[in-house]
């Protein structure tokens, strides 16, 4: 996976029968997902222009360049859709994209290695980091909060967390 790219959006399938697209985005400004272009497949094999020809539910109706039939919309349904890095907004200091947080290292308050960020997660609460560490069982997931995660550091590479106190079971 190349980390310059960031996951704008996804495509839901065909829209009518002339190759639109239902399109979701996961920009902060849904509508701007269309300026972004042009949107890689994860695999960097394929891109698109986009141009928003409407609304519907949760998303849009698009017009990706080279769709032009409903087999061809339908046949990238679930395809998520990446933008170069540089095209992107640069965001305030206490916002980040995924892409930038996955793979850096965590140490809690005492400087104690944590281990790695392996994914970001959000179910409508909120980010979870999930931090993978070598020789434990199971991944830690902790609430990307400023009071659970009070420093992301991203030229250095670190986060620095403070989850809450391991009970002795």
């Amino acid at each position: 996976m190349d980390y310059e790219r960031v996951c704008v959006g996804a495509i839901g399938g065909a829209f009518g029968v002339r190759g639109e697209v239902r399109l979701k985005s996961y920009c902060a400004q849904p509508e701007a997902i269309a300026a972004y272009a042009p949107l890689w497949t994860e695999d960097g094999k394929r891109s698109f222009t986009v141009r928003l020809t409407g609304s519907t539910n949760n998303g849009f109706t698009a017009r990706l360049s080279g769709i032009a039939s409903k087999e061809e919309a339908d046949a990238l349904r679930g395809t998520e859709l990446f933008a170069d890095r540089d095209r992107l907004p640069n965001l305030p200091d206490d916002e980040f994209y995924h892409a930038d947080l996955i793979g850096l290292s965590v140490f809690d308050t005492g400087g104690a290695p944590l281990g790695t960020v392996r994914a970001v997660h959000n179910h409508g609460a909120g980010d979870i980091l999930e931090i993978f560490a070598p020789g434990r069982r199971t991944t830690l997931l902790l609430p990307f909060t400023r009071a659970m995660v009070p420093t992301v550091d991203l030229t250095t590479g670190r986060i620095i967390a403070d989850p809450p106190e391991e009970s002795e079971a």
